[in-house]
């Protein structure tokens, strides 16, 4: 999408500065200066957060995709307006987010993004084996209806569910007891802030946030009054809801991957 493009939507959509700053995680002034014209060259990161804001309402499918017929999809909906019907409408090849309202399109994981969450979510379900336990360790695509209303549908990296009851038709109702969200350039802003505000809320009990390139680990306990608590990729990283009995050792999954990283070093 060109930056003519992306002005014609903020007129079309009546969006301020501001707005565009909420929902693409970027500073007023650089939005400001992108769609101003003022910066000629902007960052390829900057753009593809820009792009993010306007190209779920260009791209939205045809009402033939709702299978209710008492359903009316609403291409001319704004951010903001959007309910769960919408978001079941995107075909399956288009991964996207509903969070408040708002579509968020999702980029295609990278290699060492996809490899990170597997590896976490290994030894997740080892360590759940292992004692027999009843809790479920899951990684995205799944839907999560984080606060079983019509107005968000999240999809983390790895989710840790323990009441097996929340798993309804195909998607969890209710929040998971722990989300970890590796982060990439497109969704950094929204995992760091509006996601883990929202998760906190909906009551998850524990939040990682794993940044593969400081390689770096941010655990939050919300149900500590203390947090995050850094980790690197050179330590072993204890599991809250499991008592700190189970450990991901970051050295051993670096190790791993640590083949697609230019440096290879930590």
């Amino acid at each position: 999408m060109t930056i003519e493009e992306m002005r014609a939507w903020k007129k079309e959509l009546g969006y301020s500065y501001e707005k565009i700053a909420e929902l693409s995680g970027l500073p007023v002034g650089t939005v400001q200066k992108v769609l101003g014209g003022i910066t000629k060259s902007p960052r390829y990161e900057t753009l593809q957060a820009l792009e993010l804001v306007f190209r779920p309402l260009r791209s939205v499918p045809d009402a033939s995709v709702i299978k209710e017929e008492s359903t009316e999809y609403q291409a001319s909906k704004r951010q903001g307006e959007y309910d769960v019907l919408d978001y079941l409408a995107f075909p399956q090849e288009v991964r996207v987010e509903l969070i408040d309202g708002t579509i968020y399109e999702m980029a295609s994981p990278s290699d060492v993004h996809q490899l990170i969450c597997d590896e976490i979510n290994m030894r997740f379900r080892e360590y759940i084996r292992k004692k027999h336990g009843k809790c479920i360790t899951i990684t995205a695509p799944l839907d999560v209806q984080l606060d079983c209303d019509e107005k968000t549908m999240v999809q983390p990296d790895v989710s840790i569910i323990c009441d097996r009851s929340k798993f309804r038709n195909g998607r969890v109702a209710g929040a998971p007891d722990l989300v970890a969200e590796v982060l990439s350039p497109a969704t950094q802003r929204r995992d760091v802030s509006l996601k883990m505000g929202k998760y906190m809320n909906a009551g998850v009990r524990e939040y990682w946030i794993v940044d593969p390139v400081k390689k770096r680990v941010y655990v939050y306990e919300f149900e500590k009054d203390i947090f995050p608590v850094m980790y690197t990729f050179e330590h072993k990283v204890p599991v809250g809801i499991f008592d700190g009995e189970c450990e991901v050792d970051f050295t051993e999954i670096y190790e791993y991957v640590s083949f697609l990283y230019p440096d290879n070093s930590l």
